[in-house]
């Protein structure tokens, strides 16, 4: 079914003959100005059609996706180009360069494409498929259409996306959902070098990374509105392991088109979860039409990462696509004795096995072995109280500390178009991960009477396992008319089970005495004592968690301004736990269920006019936990629910998005850490339930396209946690952050050089029960970060770009439980070269 999209609105944004260039920029920092008041009455956008089609542009569009070029080709010249995303999705444009007419430029964008258009009598455009052998197909002259961003964001170079189906399951626009979305996009993780999870984290919207140890680690925590993130999917599909879920975070984006964040509860698309958010990280597919690239970087601390990227149809017909992706990495840190190796590898197949059947399967491999790798920073305070004095570099990991992780993942994706408007899914992925950690680490005051203020309490413990996901979903998507409009649904099942069995180690203790090492004095410190432990295991842990669902939503089109969403899921979930003991202690475990769990949703989206949305929302949150207590009980599952209202807009054909939100959680058994060093007896942080806990807070975030060549991500978030009698938690998380980045292209310089710049900022965090008595506080007063970047094509195919992180060389720690810093500054110096 063919999607006619409305023009986008350039008249705006290109320079009139008459302005200057100073008054070309007045008028663009004018227009950004508007752009940031959330006041629907303060924002007319008109439709710009004075363009016409036979005057000369000159034209300046690379090689690449046909999508990125029809969008590019439309930003020149201001005239609109309509097509079905499906006919162009997956084709490449050679591009074109210089002064050409309309139809000229358009001509030569088509090269090769096997498509025809057609010029409607207003000047535009409308794309067609090329007609069967045999048929006719009339046109006149020349046509084309340029429309909004689809799904897939390489090549669009934006920072926002056309559609999204993490919060609701259905594909709408981020102005269609009632949640507050937040999308990094390829072009943002090239702009940035954000080659990691944390990387994105530490630049999105509303997220949070509260590090106490090296990354990933269990002691690295990604919050949201206040609390732990511990939802993360890959196409759509859960990663179930609520038991050790923080190696999640070592993934590589060198897989992904884009990271879908939902903040809030997604009990619809999760089933179990905190109210938190969502990390949806999406993969790249193959292109019809050869492309290649290799990257080469190199920066501070011996950073050294080669990508290599080759995708291409694999027939001469193009019904068969293929995408292989590699990287590989290696670099010490500014911290002492760590050092990380990377190896990653993708390879994906699509396959038309009919005109209404794709099939698509492949495989993924990462590993990710670090050296030096600490689960804590050193303490915050000396034994006798006062404040310890660390650098930046200095570790709290022994020389011979590792964590070594690793996961390969096959999956299967077969989808058929039932009808025209319904289309069934069906979804398989096999992850079998594993992990290796030898932590050693200097992370406790010597409560010993006299103890030298200097020495500090050594620990050692060891996890290993090798975890199996099996995964599956079947849904059934698409349209339906009532009552003369148009109506969306989804309804699917989905089953995901996680199993491994791992040894259980006791924390390292001193064979005659039975306390902890301890080190005398950590200032003088090399790491290289106490020597690597032999730990022996003194029984096994069998792990066992499964959850089916069945779901479904639905959007009912009440007028044509107003749509009700509604859905829900129905869950059931199991986890068992059997412990086996080496020394003849009675074997024991646990097992937890919940059976016909629903977490119903509804929401509400208004359309003040063809730019402006009002919404709000109400999700249902429910969360086993795997956080004990200090008896070793487990917490209940986390109960509550969430509300959001809010209003959003789209601009030039949605490529800016505005959104404003207000929200409210409220829930009971929330797990809150009772303090560094509070351990339940398997040694993990023990935690106590607080019922009655409330969350207020609100966000604005402003995205996308500002302007022709300018791209923009900024946002404020505010959000407070308190418990039933009004009292703060989890004040180790900053309530106020402020997140900007944004690019221009300068086409006037050279070949066209991109500059770009970002400043991060955080209100304060503290922590309360810290130092050797548990009753002094520690407080991280607010900071801020600045990044800069620049980029230049030296040629069509190479181009450099410089990053420059922590500008100002801020010094900060990265949470108030212990002594770790955030990077100081630090550069990096990329060469792309495109095939």
């Amino acid at each position: 079914m063919s999607r006619q999209t409305a023009p986008r609105n350039t008249s705006l944004l290109r320079s009139s003959p008459c302005l200057s260039p100073l008054g070309v920029a007045i008028n663009r920092a004018l227009l950004g100005a508007v752009l940031a008041l959330p006041v629907a009455s303060l924002v007319q956008v008109q439709p710009a059609w004075a363009q016409s089609v036979v005057a000369q542009h000159d034209f300046a569009i690379a090689a690449g996706s046909l999508e990125s070029a029809l969008n590019s080709f439309a930003a020149t010249t201001g005239v609109s180009v309509s097509y079905s995303p499906e006919t162009v999705r997956g084709l490449q444009s050679p591009g074109v360069q210089g002064q050409l007419s309309a139809d000229e430029a358009l001509q030569r964008l088509l090269s090769g494409s096997g498509l025809q258009v057609t010029r409607q009598a207003s000047g535009n455009y409308s794309l067609l498929p090329a007609p069967e052998a045999g048929s006719t197909l009339q046109l006149d002259a020349i046509t084309i259409t340029g429309a909004g961003l689809g799904e897939i964001t390489e090549d669009t170079g934006s920072y926002t996306t056309g559609s999204t189906s993490t919060a609701t399951g259905l594909p709408l626009s981020i102005r269609e959902t009632p949640q507050s979305v937040s999308v990094i996009t390829s072009q943002r993780m090239k702009d940035q070098n954000l080659t990691q999870l944390t990387d994105v984290v530490r630049q999105t919207p509303g997220l949070t990374l509260s590090q106490s140890g090296g990354n990933g680690g269990d002691s690295s925590g990604i919050y949201s509105r206040g609390f732990r993130v511990e939802n993360y999917q890959i196409d759509g599909l859960q990663l179930l392991d609520s038991n050790y879920g923080s190696p999640a975070q070592s993934n590589d984006m060198v897989l992904y088109d884009r990271v879908e964040v939902i903040r809030g509860a997604t009990g619809l698309t999760n089933g179990v979860g905190t109210p938190g958010a969502t990390l949806n990280m999406i993969r790249k597919r193959p292109t019809a039409g050869f492309r290649s690239s290799v990257t080469v970087t190199g920066g501070s601390w011996d950073y050294r990462r080669t990508e290599a990227d080759v995708s291409g149809s694999l027939t001469e017909s193009g019904n068969v696509r293929g995408r292989l992706v590699g990287a590989y990495q290696e670099n010490n840190s500014y911290v002492d004795r760590l050092g990380e190796r990377k190896e990653v590898f993708y390879g994906v197949v699509e396959a038309d096995l009919s005109a209404d059947t794709l099939l698509t399967f492949g495989m993924d491999s990462q590993s990710d072995d670090y050296d030096g790798h600490a689960r804590s920073g050193l303490p915050l305070f000396n034994n006798d109280g006062t404040r310890s004095d660390h650098d930046e570099s200095d570790s709290a990991a022994a020389k011979w500390a590792y964590s070594n992780r690793s996961a390969v993942s096959a999956f299967a994706i077969l989808e058929h178009n039932l009808t025209e408007r319904w289309k069934a899914k069906l979804s398989l992925n096999n992850r079998r991960s594993e992990y290796d950690e030898l932590s050693g680490y200097a992370g406790g005051n010597n409560g010993e009477a006299g103890a030298d203020p200097a020495s500090i309490v050594f620990y050692a413990n060891r996890w290993k396992a090798k975890p199996v996901q099996n995964s599956f979903d079947l849904n059934l998507a698409g349209s339906f008319d009532l009552f003369g409009l148009e109506h969306d649904a989804i309804v699917g099942y989905s089953r995901q089970k996680t199993d491994y069995n791992t040894p259980a180690y006791t924390w390292w203790r001193d064979p005659v005495t039975g306390d902890f090492p301890v080190i005398d004095n950590i200032y003088t410190w090399n790491g290289k004592v106490p020597t690597k432990p032999d730990l022996q295991a003194y029984g096994r842990i069998d792990y066992e968690e499964e959850q089916g669902a069945a779901y479904g939503s639905t959007r009912l089109r009440l007028s044509e301004d107003l749509s009700l969403i509604l859905g829900a899921r129905f869950i059931d979930w199991e986890n068992t736990i059997k412990n086996e003991y080496y020394d003849g202690t009675p074997n024991d475990g646990s097992r937890r269920s919940e059976t016909g769990v629903v977490t119903p949703f509804a929401g509400l989206v208004y359309d003040l006019n063809d730019i402006w949305s009002v919404y709000g929302s109400y999700t249902s949150i429910f969360k086993p936990q795997s956080n004990k207590t200090l008896t070793g009980a487990y917490i209940d599952p986390l109960e509550g629910f969430g509300y959001e209202v809010g209003s959003k807009a789209a601009f030039f054909d949605e490529r800016l998005n505005v959104g404003v939100a207000l929200y409210q959680i409220e829930q009971d058994n929330l797990a809150v850490s009772l303090g560094d060093g509070q351990l339940a007896p398997d040694g993990s942080q023990a935690y106590r339930a607080e019922s009655g806990t409330k969350t207020r807070g609100f966000e604005v975030e402003v995205t996308g396209e500002v302007a022709i060549d300018w791209q923009l991500s900024a946002s404020f978030s505010r959000n407070i946690v308190q418990d039933a009698d009004g009292n703060k938690l989890n004040t180790n998380i900053a309530q106020n952050t402020v997140k900007l980045f944004t690019t221009y292209v300068l086409r006037s310089i050279g070949n066209g050089l991109t500059i770009g710049g970002g400043i991060n900022w955080q209100s304060e965090i503290y922590s309360d029960g810290v130092g050797p008595a548990r009753n002094q506080r520690f407080t991280q007063d607010d900071y801020a970060v600045v990044d800069v970047m620049a980029r230049y094509p030296i040629t069509e195919q190479l181009s450099a770009t410089l990053n420059l992180n922590n500008l100002l060389d801020e010094e900060y720690y990265t949470s108030s439980s212990s002594s770790y810093f955030g990077e100081p500054r630090n550069a990096s110096l990329g060469l792309r070269m495109e095939f």
